[in-house]
């Protein structure tokens, strides 16, 4: 797992010093040692910020990660280098399983009914699977998903693909069973390009609370004309 570069920071708003962190993870872990800290740091499973003197600053989520890495080597006896393809997977939005590759969550954030604006907000948390990993999770054969792609349906970012590619491959495997194909849906492909190019001329290339309340407030309205022209 590559490890990012710390950022210089300043100030006790920044995070925890090292002694701070120690204390916090003694009552759950009597033997963890400062000397533990900087070797699990060193193993690179922690990347602490570093304050302008070079102090450390630990913030909640290094905390958490060591708390992981601490119970994972107490409960399951686990060796660092399994930890740490864990935290690659988790830092990717996977989870870990007990034996094998890691797997994609069990669930998807798709709304109930009609999406509301909270629905499109940005949440942090952001899958990146490679492509075998989204087409096990969606469950659809790669001849399926090399349509899919073929077709502009899915899109990799970089060299993973996220919770919204997993979503639509999903879908598509859905409309499959119908005798649905991919190239029969490019037509839901050039609907919401055009619907965020016209979210994106309102709101501008930044994602706002505005940008969301215009994306619910689209979908709401393609699913109200969809209906609109269904038999009654």
């Amino acid at each position: 797992m590559a490890r990012p570069e710390p950022s210089a920071v300043e100030g006790p708003a920044a995070g925890r010093g090292i002694g701070e962190v120690l204390q916090v993870l003694q009552a759950e872990f009597a033997d963890v040692t400062i000397s533990k800290i900087r070797f699990l740091e060193a193993e690179g499973l922690v990347t602490p910020a570093r304050t302008a003197s070079g102090y450390r600053k630990f913030s909640p989520a290094d905390v958490d990660r060591l708390r992981y890495v601490l119970t994972a080597q107490r409960d399951r006896y686990l060796p660092l280098k399994v930890i740490k393809e864990h935290l690659a997977a988790i830092d990717r939005g996977l989870r870990p399983a007990p034996a094998g590759p890691p797997v994609a969550p069990d669930s998807l954030p798709e709304p109930p009914g009609l999406p509301v604006a909270e629905d499109f907000s940005a949440d942090g948390t952001e899958l990146r699977l490679t492509r075998e990993e989204l087409r096990a999770a969606a469950d659809v054969p790669a001849e399926l998903l090399d349509q899919v792609e073929g077709h502009g349906l899915v899109v990799a970012r970089g060299n993973h693909y996220d919770g919204e590619a997993l979503l639509v491959a999903k879908l598509v495997g859905e409309f499959a069973r119908y005798g649905i194909e991919p190239r029969h849906l490019r037509p839901f492909r050039t609907a919401a390009d055009r619907e965020a190019g016209l979210i994106e001329q309102v709101t501008g290339p930044r994602r706002t609370e505005q940008t969301e309340e215009l994306a619910a407030l689209a979908v709401r309205l393609h699913a109200a004309l969809v209906r609109s022209r269904l038999p009654r």
